[in-house]
C-alpha cells in the first residue's frame, strides 16, 4: 500500500471527500425544506437552521481547533457521524413536520460536524504541500464551495422523485460513506509528530489571547465582514433571478456561481502562493467586490433588473468569498507558523459563526423594511468599504526576523 502512501492519497483526495460533503449545508434552499412546512405553526423560524448551523460550525471550529491539532482521526470520525445524524435526523423532523427537530438536526448537530469535518484536513494539507500550501488548501475548500454545483441538481432530481423526507436520508448516508472514507484516508505525513499530552484549562483559554494582537484582529474583522457581505447576497441569489427575469435558467445560474464559488477559492490561494505578501489577494478580492457592488449600486441593478450586471456582481461575490476562506489558513501561517495552525484557524472561523449569525438575517431585515433587494447592496458596499479599510491598516502578512526566529523556535 506504499504507492497510496503520498500527497494526493493521503491529503488531497480525503480533502475533497469531507469538503464535498459538508459543503452541501449551503444546499439548504435546494432541499426545499421550508416548502415541505407549509402551514405549520412556526415554520417561519426554519431559517435559523441554516444559520444556526453556520454559527456552530465556527464555534465548534473555535473551540475545538486544539481537538484537531492532536487527532485527526477522531475529528473526521465525528464529524462523519454528526453530519450524517444532522441530515438524516433533519428527514425525520419533516416527517414529523417538527421546527425544534429540524432547527436541532440541521443547525446544531450537523453544525457541530461541519466545524470538525471543515478543519480536519486542512493542516494535513499544508504540511504534505509544503511548497504550495494556498494551492492545497485552495485545493480542500474547493470542495467545499464546489458541493453546492456538483449536488444541487442532484437534491432537485431526489426531491421530485422520492421526495424532501427521502432525499434526505438518502443523502444523508451517501454522505457518511464520503466523508467516513476520506477519515480513513487522511494521514499526516512521516516525520511529523503532534503533541499528545493534554492541556490544561487554563492553557487552552490562554490560546484565545490572540485577540489580543492587531494583526489577528484585522483579520478576524477582514474575514468576518467579507463573509457577511457574501452571506447577504448569496442566500438571497435564487430571488435575485427571479426579479431581473431569469427564472428559468435560476437554478442553472446557481450552479455556475458555485463553480465561480469553487473557482476563487483555487485561484485566488494559488496566485497567493507567488506573491511575497499573501495579504495582497485580500486586497484584490475586496477591490474586486467593492468595484462591482458601487457599480450595482449607482445603476440599481437590480430594481432596474439589468440581468448581465447581476450575473457578474454574484459572480465576483461568490469568487471573493470562496476565495477569502482558501486564502485563511495560509495567511495565519505566514504570520503564525505551522505549530497551532489548526487552533489558530480554528479561532479565526469564529468570524463565520458571526456571520452566519448576521449575514442572511441582516438581508432579511433589510428586505422586510424595504421590499426590495437593491437596498441590500447598500449594506454590503458598506462592509467591503470598511473591509478595505481595515486591511490596510491592521494586516501585515509579512514576519519580523525575530518572530520568524521565535516561530523556528516554537517548531523545534
Amino acid at each position: 500500500m506504499n504507492f497510496l502512501n503520498n500527497k494526493w492519497f493521503r491529503a488531497a483526495i480525503p480533502a475533497l471527500l469531507l469538503h464535498c460533503s459538508i459543503g452541501t449545508v449551503y444546499c439548504w434552499s435546494y432541499f426545499g425544506i421550508e416548502t415541505a412546512f407549509e402551514g405549520v405553526a412556526g415554520a417561519n423560524a426554519l431559517g435559523w437552521a441554516f444559520s444556526l448551523a453556520i454559527f456552530f460550525l465556527g464555534m465548534s471550529a473555535a473551540f475545538l481547533g486544539n481537538f484537531v491539532e492532536r487527532n485527526i482521526h477522531k475529528a473526521s470520525s465525528i464529524a462523519a457521524v454528526c453530519f450524517a445524524i444532522g441530515v438524516i435526523g433533519t428527514g425525520v423532523g419533516v416527517r414529523l413536520q417538527s421546527v425544534p427537530l429540524t432547527i436541532a438536526c440541521y443547525g446544531v448537530i450537523m453544525g457541530f460536524g461541519l466545524g470538525l469535518g471543515y478543519l480536519s484536513p486542512v493542516k494535513t494539507l499544508m504540511l504534505w504541500f509544503k511548497d504550495n500550501k494556498g494551492l492545497a488548501t485552495g485545493l480542500a475548500v474547493a470542495g467545499f464551495g464546489a458541493a453546492k454545483m456538483i449536488f444541487a441538481p442532484i437534491i432537485t432530481a431526489l426531491n421530485h422523485a422520492v421526495g424532501v423526507e427521502y432525499t434526505l436520508y438518502i443523502l444523508g448516508a451517501i454522505w457518511f460513506v464520503m466523508m467516513f472514507c476520506g477519515h480513513l484516508l487522511l494521514k499526516k505525513p512521516a516525520g511529523w509528530n503532534e503533541p499528545h499530552e493534554p492541556i490544561s484549562v487554563k492553557e487552552f483559554f490562554s490560546r484565545f489571547k490572540i485577540f489580543g494582537d492587531v494583526k489577528f484582529i484585522g483579520i478576524w474583522l477582514v474575514f468576518y465582514l467579507n463573509i457577511t457581505a457574501g452571506l447577504a447576497l448569496i442566500h438571497c441569489e435564487k430571488e435575485i433571478y427571479e426579479i431581473v427575469g431569469l427564472v428559468s435558467v435560476a437554478s442553472l445560474l446557481g450552479t455556475v456561481t458555485g463553480f465561480f464559488n469553487a473557482a476563487g477559492r483555487i485561484g485566488y490561494s494559488s496566485l497567493g502562493d507567488r506573491m511575497k505578501d499573501r495579504n495582497t489577494i485580500y486586497k484584490i478580492i475586496l477591490a474586486s467586490e467593492l468595484l462591482i457592488t458601487a457599480v450595482a449600486v449607482v445603476t440599481g441593478a437590480i430594481t432596474n433588473q439589468i440581468a448581465v450586471l447581476c450575473i457578474v456582481l454574484l459572480i465576483v461575490v461568490n469568487l471573493g468569498y470562496g476565495g477569502g476562506f482558501s486564502n485563511l489558513p495560509t495567511l495565519l501561517s505566514d504570520v503564525y507558523g505551522m505549530g497551532n495552525i489548526s487552533s489558530i484557524h480554528g479561532i479565526a472561523l469564529s468570524a463565520w459563526a458571526m456571520a452566519g449569525l448576521t449575514g442572511n438575517q441582516v438581508a432579511s431585515l433589510i428586505h422586510e423594511a424595504t421590499g426590495d433587494f437593491q437596498s441590500i447592496l447598500y449594506f454590503t458596499l458598506a462592509l467591503y468599504a470598511v473591509a478595505i479599510v481595515v486591511d490596510f491598516l491592521l494586516i501585515r502578512s509579512k514576519k519580523t526576523k525575530t518572530e520568524t526566529a521565535a516561530e523556528v523556535k516554537t517548531e523545534a
